[in-house]
């Protein structure tokens, strides 16, 4: 399982392929990146061996490893201030889908004079950015989830108004990625699990959007495929190199297919994220059952191919039976009231969720009262509301 890819990007895929983060560099023109990273990752052993990678080539480094689990305004703008201290010329994004999507905004900020919210993924506010000062970034996913390598976005929590937010540009999309799936072998298993779920969750979302975008659909299919073979083997076996090369790819491959539009699994998700600060990918995986309920007779004619996929019988009840078995062995809670929320702050969330950019493409409309059932149905655990 070793190949280059350029499609989105250019990705070097395969086992080991850390070691040619320098040459990455190189060809991209960067000579003195930032190393965007988060606190515990930042004194881990690949990552001493990322950098080990860079000081060898005599590629000058600053580490900036003040990102959150759920990144924030204040994480962007002190890697910011990281960034033009230091001299940088360009950014390597190295972790999970918080690391990466920071290492991006700062990339994308430190050229611009306008607030980050003024880039959010409305209409077309990407237009205002001075694109010519948007800085090259080279991604080093350690997750195999939110496939935030292949993206053109970020993921920005504004605490003031407890929204997370999507801030766009064409040119965030990183110049390349090494994607190396030996890096996610230390990963816990309560962390693979959420992960794969969200690239899970991004090809489930991705297929069933009511919009026409037949490359998309297909990649999502097979991201589905790969999941449903890789994500239990993986969970269960840490070092299965194999599998652990399969959610990567899925990863990448659920964000690709993710053009084609997401839902109210992402709608929900974000608001509780950004209000109860829980895992992103463990999140979706919750909502998920529920949401694949509440979309049941708009995604009927997406049942069967998705079935086929995963090889399980077609119907609807088999495919959900299948997302209720997988989350009881990989342990994911059957309701988010055990990921900690409680229902404070509904009447926040289903306004939050129906306002979220995801809402638009799912494939039954969300109202504020549909998105209170589906919240209320998660918190309760009732798959059969």
């Amino acid at each position: 399982m070793n190949a280059t890819w350029s499609y989105p990007n250019i990705i070097r895929f395969g086992a080991g392929r850390i070691s040619e983060l320098a040459e990455a560099c190189n060809v991209a023109g960067i000579r003195a990146p930032l190393f965007v990273t988060d606190k515990g990752l930042a004194q881990q052993a690949i990552t001493t061996k990322a950098l080990s990678v860079l000081a060898d080539a005599g590629i000058a480094v600053a580490v900036y490893s003040g990102v959150s689990a759920n990144p924030k305004e204040d994480d962007v703008s002190k890697g910011v201030h990281a960034y033009n201290d230091a001299g940088c010329d360009g950014v390597v994004a190295f972790g999970g889908g918080s690391a990466l999507d920071t290492g991006k905004c700062i990339a994308f900020m430190q050229g611009q004079s306008r607030s980050v919210w003024d880039f959010e993924d409305v209409g077309d506010y990407w237009t205002r950015a001075d694109a010519d000062a948007i800085a090259p970034v080279i991604a080093v996913p350690t997750t195999a989830g939110t496939g935030s390598e292949v993206g053109r976005a970020c993921v920005i929590t504004n605490e003031d108004s407890q929204e997370k937010k999507i801030i766009f540009h064409p040119k965030m999309l990183p110049v390349s990625v090494i994607a190396d799936p030996a890096l996610t072998i230390g990963l816990p298993a309560h962390l693979t699990a959420g992960t794969g779920m969200d690239a899970l969750a991004h090809c489930m979302e991705a297929y069933c959007a009511p919009t026409f975008h037949p490359m998309s659909a297909g990649i999502a299919l097979e991201g589905i495929r790969l999941v449903s073979q890789a994500l239990v083997r993986v969970v269960a076996d840490g070092i299965d190199l194999e599998a652990r090369s399969m959610m990567m790819a899925a990863a990448s491959m659920g964000a690709v297919a993710f053009q084609k539009g997401l839902g109210a699994i992402h709608s929900l998700s974000h608001p509780v994220g950004a209000m109860y600060n829980t895992h992103h990918g463990m999140t979706n995986a919750v909502f998920m059952p529920y949401v694949l309920v509440f979309n049941r007779a708009q995604i009927a004619n997406k049942i069967i191919p998705m079935c086929e996929a995963i090889g399980i019988e077609p119907g609807f009840e088999s495919l959900l039976e299948w997302v209720l078995d997988l989350r009881k062995t990989i342990k994911v809670p059957h309701s988010i009231a055990e990921l900690g929320v409680a229902d404070d702050a509904i009447d926040l969330i289903a306004k939050h969720a129906v306002a979220d950019p995801s809402t638009g493409t799912n494939p039954r409309e969300l109202t504020v009262d549909g998105a209170r059932q589906i919240f209320l149905a998660a918190l309760e655990g009732d798959i059969n509301f």
